[in-house]
């Protein structure tokens, strides 16, 4: 699974809009959509503050582990 998907599906299975995850990493509705949809890339930055915010580590929200496991950071 790519990130895109994962960080789409954490969001709605949390129930949180576009709109709230991209207060979250100080970006608009539209600019979190680009990086769902895959028209901006998702920056590092931004990456920790999604594992924080949600408390998955980042392994799990990039597709490199099935298992989600809390953020160490």
């Amino acid at each position: 699974m790519d990130y895109r998907t994962r960080i789409k599906n954490v969001r709605e299975d949390r129930d949180f809009t576009q709109a709230e995850i991209g207060r979250v990493i100080c970006k608009s509705q539209q600019g979190y959509n680009h990086i769902e949809m895959g028209r901006a890339e998702l920056k590092i930055e931004d990456l920790i503050l999604l594992c924080k915010f949600y408390n998955l580590s980042a392994d799990y929200l990039i597709g490199l582990s099935d298992t989600p496991t809390t953020f160490n950071g």
